[in-house]
C-alpha cells in the first residue's frame, strides 16, 4: 500500500500546474515583488512587458538592471532588435515554450509584466492574427484621427467597434490594421483556447502610485533616458516607430530643441499617469487578480501561493 507521500506526491501531480502572474500598472513595484517570489520559489522571471522584449533599450522601459537579472535567471527580454516588431502571435508562441519549460522543471511559472493583453494571450490562450504592424497604414490613420477611426471600424467590424472603447486608438488602429491586412475582421479571427493551468494573479495597486511614477520618471532621465534616445536614433533613427513610447518620446523631443528637459519630465510623468490609468482598467475589465494591500506584499503573495498549491 502507497504511503502517504507517496499519494500527496500523486495527488499533486494530478492537479493542473500552478501558473502565479504579478501584474498592475506601471511603478506598482511588480519588478521588485517579481525577484523576491522568484528567490523564494527558485523559479526564473518570465518577462510579459511588451517594450522590455527589445534590446538597447534598458532605461526608458525600466528593465531589470544587470545586478537584477544577476538575482534570478530572466527571460522574455531582448528578444530583437528595436527595428524588427514582434507580433502577439509570435511572442505568444516564444512564451508559451518558456512557461512549458519552466512547469516542466518546478510545477509551476512565474509571469511577472504590465502588459494586459500580452498576459491575457497567454493566460486565455488567445489566437491572435499573426500580423506585422504597418508603420505606414498606422501614420494614416493617426493623421485621420481617433474621431474618424472608431466610426470607420464600427462600420467595418461592429464586434470589434463594441469591445474597443472610442478613445482606445491603439487597439483602434490595430483592428483596422488587421482588417486591411487579410481582407478580414479582426474579430473573426479571435478566439481562445485556455491552457490547462492553474492560474494565480497577484495585483499590485499602491495608493501613492502618483508619487512613484513621478520618482520613476525623474529617475529614468538621471538615469540616462536622454542619452539613451540619442544611441537609438544613431542606430536605429529617429524614425524608429518605438521611440513613440512614453518617455522615449519625450528624451526625442528634447534632442530636436522642442522641449527642455523639466518640460520633457513633466509630460512623461503625465502621460505615464494616464497610462497607469488604462492599465487599471484593463486590469479591472479583463483579469480577476488578489490585490496585493498589505504592507509586506511578499509575505501576503507567499501565503496565497502555497493555499493555491494545496
Amino acid at each position: 500500500m502507497a504511503n502517504d507521500s507517496q499519494y500527496n506526491k500523486s495527488a499533486e501531480l494530478s492537479k493542473p500546474p500552478l501558473v502565479v502572474v504579478v501584474l498592475g500598472p506601471t511603478a506598482s513595484g511588480k519588478t521588485s515583488l517579481g525577484i523576491s517570489l522568484a528567490k523564494q520559489l527558485q523559479l526564473e522571471v518570465l518577462n510579459v512587458d511588451s517594450r522590455q522584449l527589445y534590446r538597447d533599450m534598458n532605461v526608458g522601459t525600466a528593465k531589470p538592471t544587470p545586478d537584477q537579472q544577476r538575482q534570478v535567471a530572466h527571460q522574455l527580454i531582448d528578444l530583437r532588435a528595436p527595428d524588427e516588431p514582434i507580433t502577439l502571435q509570435e511572442f505568444q508562441s516564444i512564451a508559451m515554450a518558456a512557461v512549458t519549460q519552466s512547469i516542466a522543471q518546478s510545477r509551476m511559472a512565474l509571469l511577472v509584466g504590465g502588459s494586459g493583453l500580452y498576459l491575457k494571450s497567454l493566460i486565455k490562450g488567445l489566437r491572435p492574427p499573426g500580423v506585422a504592424p504597418q508603420p505606414g497604414l498606422r501614420q494614416q490613420l493617426q493623421h485621420l484621427g481617433q474621431a474618424i477611426c472608431h466610426p470607420l471600424l464600427r462600420q467595418a467590424d461592429p464586434a470589434a467597434a463594441k469591445r474597443i472603447a472610442p478613445a482606445d486608438s491603439m487597439r483602434t488602429q490595430r483592428a483596422l490594421e488587421v482588417l486591411y491586412a487579410t481582407g478580414r475582421p479582426i474579430s473573426a479571427q479571435q478566439g481562445s483556447i485556455p491552457p490547462n493551468w492553474r492560474v494565480l494573479e497577484l495585483g499590485l495597486d499602491p495608493a501613492d502610485l502618483r508619487d512613484r511614477i513621478a520618482l520613476r520618471t525623474g529617475q529614468l532621465y538621471a538615469n540616462g533616458l536622454i542619452e539613451e534616445t540619442e544611441r537609438l536614433c544613431s542606430r536605429y533613427s529617429a524614425d524608429l516607430p518605438l521611440l513613440q513610447t512614453i518617455g522615449y518620446r519625450e528624451a526625442l523631443q528634447i534632442i530636436q530643441g522642442q522641449l527642455n528637459r523639466e518640460q520633457a519630465i513633466a509630460l512623461t510623468t503625465r502621460r505615464t499617469q494616464q497610462f497607469a490609468k488604462r492599465q487599471r482598467t484593463w486590469f479591472r475589465r479583463q483579469h480577476h487578480p488578489y490585490w496585493l494591500k498589505g504592507e509586506e506584499p511578499l509575505s501576503e503573495a507567499l501565503s496565497l501561493i502555497q493555499a493555491g498549491l494545496r
